[in-house]
């Protein structure tokens, strides 16, 4: 596969075709073979720059970003916004202006303002991945998500996959929701009432408040967790009382299908949405979809910075 028509940003899941998914995740096939050979590297994006700019706390990411772009062969930088000039009140506008002064090829931007990314483009020659804006969308993870599915049951067409937790404040349920619908899976959306957003059934999901009902015969379970940094008001009652309706243990696991797989987008609380003994049992597949966000991270910086014609390989 040749980047034959180059991808000009990555905004959001709501803006791609399945068509387009599809290339995602096919490209991200040939570079999850490059992670496990042991020279973990090709040439393909050598003389690009990427960088990394980061507004929110990240570990799973903001770490997969710079793997991805160092084994593609890019110089790659991360601005750490608590040290950049942010701190002295420059705005994401003069940070942008400055920043395309040194002429990037890619900004992956993560921001707690919705649609900071679609800002940004509007500033910049360079291209504009999401990876994260305020509870709008997070297109990799979405396209990480799918590609580890696909790998465990071999399709995602007709499957049923359960999304439970925070889902009002959660980027990740919104772009997961899209994309699984798109490619044909039968997507569930399960919280407390105070934690389901109102319209959430625009995007063609199930809707439930009761988690055994969300759970009963799921191919696949996703857990979220409570997002407290962004809780403005008492939505549950006791993280105890949550875990006991909404948390998902060995019993709670038995009302999905027998060969079910369990995902979580991290980070995890532990004994809170998720036990221990599911997160770290034979059916979990958390540990998969971080092996996955670096080959799909390769994939989306080399749609957007690889020479039209060229080899993902070379």
């Amino acid at each position: 596969m040749s980047a034959t028509a180059p991808v000009r940003h990555l905004l959001g899941v709501e803006d791609l075709a399945p068509r387009e998914i599809v290339q995602y995740l096919d490209t991200a096939e040939v570079f999850f073979e490059v992670s496990r050979r042991k020279v973990r590297k090709v040439p393909t994006l050598r003389g690009k720059t990427v960088i990394n700019l980061f507004y929110e706390a990240s570990t799973r990411t903001r770490t997969s970003f710079e793997i991805a772009g160092k084994r593609l062969s890019a110089d790659v930088v991360n601005i750490s916004v608590s040290t950049s000039s942010v701190t002295k009140g420059e705005c994401l506008l003069d940070t942008v202006k400055n920043l395309e002064a040194m002429r990037p090829d890619v900004i992956v931007l993560r921001h707690p303002a919705s649609g900071a990314p679609n800002f940004v483009t509007q500033h910049t020659r360079a291209g504009v991945v999401n990876a994260g804006d305020g509870t709008h969308e997070h297109p990799t993870q979405a396209l990480l998500d799918a590609f580890t599915v696909r790998r465990a049951k071999g399709r995602i067409a007709d499957l049923v996959i359960t999304i439970a937790g925070d889902i009002a404040h959660s980027r990740v349920a919104r772009s997961d929701a899209m994309l699984f619908t798109a490619l044909g899976a039968r997507v569930r959306l399960c919280a407390p009432r105070t934690l389901l957003p109102v319209g959430i059934e625009r995007y063609g999901v199930e809707v439930h408040d009761d988690l055994p009902r969300a759970v009963e015969g799921a191919d696949v379970v996703m857990m979220l967790r409570i997002q407290r940094e962004r809780l403005t008001e008492a939505l549950i009652p006791t993280t105890r009382e949550y875990s006991r309706k909404f948390g998902l243990n060995a019993r709670m696991l038995a009302r999905a299908k027998p060969d079910a797989i369990v995902m979580h987008p991290g980070p995890m609380n532990r004994g809170v949405e998720i036990d221990p003994e599911v997160a770290d049992g034979p059916r979990s597949v958390i540990l998969d979809q971080v092996e996955a966000g670096v080959a799909v991270r390769m994939a989306v910086l080399y749609l957007l910075a690889g020479e039209a014609g060229q080899s993902p390989l070379s």
